[in-house]
């Protein structure tokens, strides 16, 4: 089916069907913890519809240049790792899983933090080393009947949703 849009690359469907809400432990790793709560209730496909709690430390992964070909690698990327006390303010994202059925997740978040007596608010990428403290819960929407998958999206070199 053509999709014959001056805008869109593709249009997924599918249904949420229920929804899942898993609390994390204090001092584990917030994608971890994301993947596993996936794992345990079976979901190949959602979204993140909400991530609330706190942090005692985050990295957030940032493009700081965009390559010419979009062809994202580290060196166009700055990590900032925060060691403090972090509110985590919203968490969001996907997950898919690739024909080989591992799940992708996506997830971006923002949380704040003191500095100099002042709330600081910074969001990025959600990449492992983000590690949770207190009353940290993620709720995903879980997607069935769906089109939507993982794959490798040649244009930018990552993966990213796919229709099939």
């Amino acid at each position: 089916m053509s999709l014959n849009s001056q805008y869109l690359e593709g249009i997924g469907h599918g249904k949420i069907n229920r929804i899942v809400m898993g609390r994390l432990k204090i001092g584990v790793d917030l994608l971890t913890g994301i993947e596993e709560l996936a794992q345990k209730e079976k979901v190949r496909t959602g979204v993140i519809l909400s991530g609330i709690g706190a942090l005692e430390r985050a990295i957030f992964r940032n493009a700081k240049i965009m390559p010419p070909d979009y062809k994202m690698e580290d060196k166009y990327r700055v990590y900032i790792e925060i060691n403090s006390p972090l509110e985590l303010l919203s968490l969001s994202g996907w997950m898919a899983t690739t024909d080989k059925g591992e799940l992708n997740i996506h997830a971006h978040f923002s949380a704040s933090t003191v500095v100099d007596n002042k709330v600081i608010t910074l969001g990025g990428h959600l990449t492992k080393g983000t590690i949770t403290s207190i009353k940290d819960v993620v709720v995903i929407g879980v997607i069935e009947e769906s089109n939507i998958k993982a794959a490798l999206d040649p244009q930018v070199n990552q993966v990213d949703v796919a229709f099939i």
